[in-house]
């Protein structure tokens, strides 16, 4: 499709409200997913990191139980 000029473009033939809605919704969607996955992320590892540390603490009493 060939616009004449910008305006032509932004109004995209009288469908600007369906075509900038989509663009609109596309992006949040992708902002939305991108953020949560980010968060996700960081409570994974966050998680990861606990249970790491608990592990150590558990081999740590082990191994003074056996020196008792």
């Amino acid at each position: 499709m060939h616009f004449d000029t910008f305006s032509d473009f932004l109004a995209m033939g009288g469908y600007a409200t369906y075509v900038w809605g989509a663009f609109g919704a596309t992006f949040l969607s992708l902002f939305w997913i991108l953020f949560s996955s980010l968060g996700k992320r960081r409570q994974l590892l966050k998680e990861i990191g606990q249970k790491m540390a608990r592990e150590e603490r558990i081999r740590k009493a082990k191994t003074m139980e056996n020196t008792l």
